[in-house]
């Protein structure tokens, strides 16, 4: 099957099983690797992507469901090479450590000021819950979010 979707504002058609996870088909067929594998069971966030602007754990996704689709990736959020101010913010305040939760943090973190621009730290809180960190403890990525609010 041909799965025909936007990635990151770029056309793309993937020759894929219409099962294979969407996961697989970024980061194997597309190399878009930014998006990582945590638990394989999307309870933890590491895979998440946006898909026509909703958050959304690209392990559970079966490539199919995209056709026609705009998705984002963590390599979406920067412009011509320039991290977006929430990237920035997230290496400025220490936001990130190992890495792996990273990509999804920002991504729903992106999703959540595009909805809204000026969130409250407990809105922080319950727009970043589907996304686990074994690293930081969260409050240098609530800080990192909040420091983005318009």
């Amino acid at each position: 099957m041909i799965v025909r979707f936007t990635v990151n504002g770029e056309k793309a058609a993937v020759e894929a099983p219409g099962s294979r996870r969407l996961l697989d088909v970024l980061r194997e067929e597309l190399a878009l690797t930014g998006t990582k594998e945590g638990c394989g069971e999307g309870e933890c966030g590491a895979c998440s992507v946006l898909i026509d602007g909703e958050v959304v754990n690209s392990c559970l996704v079966a490539a199919g469901q995209v056709e026609g689709s705009a998705v984002t990736t963590v390599e979406g959020l920067a412009t011509d090479g320039t991290l977006s101010p929430l990237q920035q913010a997230f290496i400025e305040r220490g936001a990130a450590q190992c890495g792996i939760c990273t990509p999804g943090m920002l991504l729903a973190a992106h999703a959540l000021l595009a909805e809204n621009p000026r969130p409250s730290e407990d809105e922080v809180r319950v727009g970043l819950a589907g996304n686990l960190c074994r690293c930081t403890g969260y409050t240098k990525i609530f800080d990192a979010v909040l420091a983005c609010r318009t």
